[in-house]
């Protein structure tokens, strides 16, 4: 009797393919960035950098100032700033743009989250949706020059139709460029303008969001108003914090507004905001060297109050995406 065996088969490794070499990218991507690079450079760094050097020089002037060397640019170290932060103009417009700020910056983006939420909450209904949101964005489309001139004829009590309602049924309409109502007057124009674009941002947001999640909550016998504030608010709290920071700088770079109605109102001075008080020592003192100084302080207040908000809600609001 013979004993067969049988021998277990070789197993043969196959070679790996080698890896294929990565090609080096070289200067491809830096030849894309290059224009947003260049453009960034020549209107945004360069102006900045520009403005803080003149915030450190002033003019000598020597004799009675005749001649072309009788005014001299020379180093003035922080004389600017010190002139600028001590001008008695410059406290109360910052008072005003606080106020404004208090005004118009929650009053936005309350209405601009309860119409984002009212319309996502009748997003799988037909009718509203398109037309509502078009409806609500207009106004932003409308240039802030041109807003506030529309509302500075509403505002008019000559010609204002808002007059002539409370005329109709016997009161008396209140004037709305008066002492006591120009802030609110400035800041509803504001409001009339950015809602719309803070509505899209929290919109989108929440369009982002599946409808499996809610259906989960409303079989968990959760209302819509309680689906709204314990599940979308949350959701959205990221855009809410980017909406608050571009209004925030939007709010402390006023302009146009109080600019476009100051001829229709002699409550609006050539101070009533920081950038209103640097265009008028610019272009009507012809002192670019406070200007300047005004201008880095308005900066350096624009990116320490958005840096600080960041840096206290940003991790809280943030850390939800991961």
């Amino acid at each position: 009797m013979s004993l067969i065996t049988e021998a277990a088969p070789v197993e043969v490794a196959t070679p790996k393919p080698p890896a294929p070499r990565r090609r080096k990218a070289g200067g491809t991507p830096y030849a894309f960035l290059a224009p947003a690079l260049i453009l960034f450079a020549a209107f945004l760094a360069a102006p900045i950098v520009y403005a803080g050097y003149l915030s450190l020089r002033k003019v000598k002037v020597s004799g009675l100032g005749l001649g072309s060397k009788a005014r001299t640019e020379v180093w003035a170290g922080f004389d600017n700033y010190a002139r600028s932060l001590s001008d008695p103009d410059f406290l109360p417009s910052v008072g005003r743009i606080g106020a404004y700020g208090l005004i118009v910056v929650p009053t936005m983006l309350g209405l601009a989250l309860l119409f984002a939420l009212l319309l996502d909450a009748n997003r799988t209904r037909a009718g509203i949706s398109r037309v509502a949101r078009v409806s609500i964005f207009l106004p932003y489309a409308v240039p802030a020059v041109v807003a506030s001139l529309l509302w500075g004829f509403l505002y008019l009590p000559r010609v204002s139709p808002i007059t002539d309602a409370f005329e109709a049924v016997g009161l008396t309409a209140p004037n709305l460029l008066s002492s006591d109502l120009t802030l609110w007057a400035v800041a509803n124009i504001a409001i009339w303008g950015g809602t719309g674009f803070n509505m899209i941002v929290i919109y989108t947001a929440l369009k982002a969001v599946p409808s499996s999640l809610y259906e989960s909550a409303r079989i968990d016998g959760a209302s819509e108003l309680s689906i709204a504030w314990r599940i979308k608010i949350p959701i959205v709290m990221p855009s809410l914090v980017m909406t608050f920071v571009f209004s925030l700088i939007a709010t402390l770079q006023v302009f146009a507004e109080p600019m476009t109605l100051r001829p229709l109102a002699n409550t609006i001075s050539t101070t009533w905001t920081p950038l209103m008080k640097v265009y008028r020592d610019a272009f009507a003192r012809n002192d670019l060297y406070a200007a300047a100084a005004t201008s880095v302080v308005i900066a350096l207040a624009t990116f320490i109050l958005s840096f600080g908000f960041l840096k206290l809600v940003g991790r809280r609001a943030f850390d939800q995406e991961d």
